[in-house]
């Protein structure tokens, strides 16, 4: 864990050295929880953004996208259940006064549980080799057995705490655990009690004529009372989706792990139509698509996996994450959801407007289901630079850090590089890079050695090098090299942008999707 926890503050450091992420406001000492991307981050951010919508909106003729604004009258977030439900149970260490989120401390607790079952696994398989039976060993070791009695056990009462709303029983669980606080070591513990999430503020010109706002705590809820402008205007037929990409804000008092958990963020939401009683297709439908959509990737399919809730939120019917492997365990990148009809119904209560769809094959009118594909940019981001991060140690003692990004994702499609900065190269190299442009992010770099700027396109995650020497200038050919392999290979300049287009344009993965 130690080692994976020094994997995650190089990937940080090189994130901020490569110009992807910085802290916010960094010349005033930083702001809590923000951050901003840098040149690099913008584009990787640019191009996971794309490959999302176009996989949700191009590819499905049902899909359609919005662009809803962040501020929206007060009663929406009444009507959502925000105002009054939207919490985080907190506890505080009297020792260190760090506060904790009581949920988080739990888990992190089972986590351990799993981790010593881990441990015994390795070791087992280390010593049987391919005659292990993984299966076999779970269910007969009195080692495992016993570590995953206790964590069943603490799940059940854990679960059972979170669906009560049993803040004394979950303060309970954490005593008797013997929970510390990682700063001080001690169990001098606080009661639990809500925090609510949302930041508020006013709009209008007074004081006393002044409305009381809230910055929007998900994106979600600009679909829902956007669902007639919608679907009359589209003419859409259920079941239909409606796709937004958006910045959402939540006042996290325990906010950290770099950009997993932030105050200001991206969302990627999809919210699916459905006829009642066919919610459950859907939800399985969507569950699917989407795990499939992450695994197109190539990051490794073993590094995710479903994470069913333990506690459904007040409009939900059923509940999945999909968890990626991040340097600090397993986390939620993307939840689907099955939120029943409570959305719509709840609207159209508050609003005092009636909110249903005519289905003319039924030839009836009622209140759509809805199946929500929700996943957050900026974890998305970070779970792609965990997964690309690697340092490789070379022939000759030598070593390189390399971003194994998806050619799709790069930032950098292209580095041209002139061998030497004479004898007509630069200009041969402006050429090829004036022509390329047009259609790819491209870097031109004369500055250093060729190896030293192989090494700067290795740490951005450029897919191609191209270099152009002496003799490209008698036959029009160039060196490629590859970032993955290192390799090299001499191509013609006149086959050069087909050859990039299939690798880093969305079509080879978008007909995997399709499959």
């Amino acid at each position: 864990m130690a080692q994976q926890e020094d994997v995650f503050k190089k990937l940080v450091a090189h994130c901020k050295e490569y110009g992807f992420v910085f802290p916010s406001s960094e010349i005033y000492d930083g702001l809590g929880a923000v951050y901003d991307y840098g040149q690099n981050g913008v584009e990787l951010k640019n191009n996971i953004k794309k490959y999302w919508w176009d996989a949700m909106v191009k590819l499905n003729d049902n899909v359609v996208g919005l662009d809803s604004a962040i501020f929206m009258h007060p009663t929406i977030w009444k009507a959502s259940g925000h105002v009054d439900a939207f919490n985080d149970p907190l506890i505080d260490n009297k020792d260190s006064k760090k506060r904790y989120r009581a949920d988080v401390l739990i888990e992190e607790q089972m986590a351990k549980f799993d981790d010593k079952i881990e441990k015994e696994i390795n070791k087992a398989k280390k010593k049987f080799g391919d005659a292990f039976d993984e299966a076999q060993f779970r269910a007969t070791n009195p080692n495992v057995l016993r570590e995953q009695a206790k964590r069943d056990a603490l799940h059940a009462r854990f679960s059972k705490a979170l669906n009560d709303n049993n803040l004394e029983e979950l303060r309970q669980i954490i005593i008797d655990e013997e929970i510390v606080c990682p700063i001080s070591g001690t169990k001098n513990w606080t009661e639990v009690r809500q925090f609510n999430l949302m930041f508020s503020t006013e709009m209008g010109s007074t004081a006393d004529g002044a409305m009381k706002i809230y910055l929007r705590p998900e994106t979600a809820q600009g679909i829902f009372v956007n669902f007639l402008n919608v679907q009359k205007t589209g003419r859409m037929k259920v079941p239909f989706g409606i796709a937004q990409i958006g910045k959402a804000f939540r006042n996290e008092i325990v906010a950290r792990q770099f950009i997993f958990r932030m105050r200001e963020f991206e969302q990627m939401e999809m919210q699916f139509f459905v006829r009642p009683g066919e919610e459950m297709k859907w939800f399985e439908y969507w569950k699917a698509f989407r795990l499939k959509w992450h695994k197109a990737l190539g990051m490794g399919d073993e590094n995710y996996q479903f994470h069913d809730h333990d506690k459904l939120a007040h409009y939900a019917n059923a509940a999945t994450d999909i968890e990626f492997r991040m340097p600090f365990g397993f986390k939620e990148v993307e939840g689907i959801h099955s939120r029943t009809d409570f959305d719509l119904s709840s609207h159209a209560k508050y609003s005092g407007k009636k909110i249903e769809y005519f289905d003319p094959e039924l030839n009836k009118s009622y209140t759509p289901y809805v199946i929500e594909t929700s996943i957050g940019v900026d974890r998305m981001f970070l779970s792609i630079l965990a997964g690309a991060y690697k340092e490789e140690a070379l022939e000759g003692g030598d070593t390189r850090v390399v971003l194994r990004l998806p050619a799709v994702l790069a930032p950098v499609k292209l580095a041209v590089l002139p061998l030497v900065k004479k004898d007509g190269l630069p200009e041969k190299a402006r050429e090829i890079m004036n022509t390329m442009k047009l259609e790819f992010n491209c870097q031109y770099d004369e500055k250093d050695s060729i190896g030293k700027r192989y090494r700067r396109q290795d740490a951005i995650g450029t897919p191609f090098c191209v270099t152009v020497d002496h003799q490209t200038l008698e036959d029009n050919t160039v060196t490629v090299r590859y970032r993955d392999t290192m390799e090299q290979e001499r191509v013609s300049v006149d086959t050069l942008h087909a050859m990039i287009a299939k690798q880093v344009t969305g079509a080879e993965l978008f007909k995997k999707l399709l499959e």
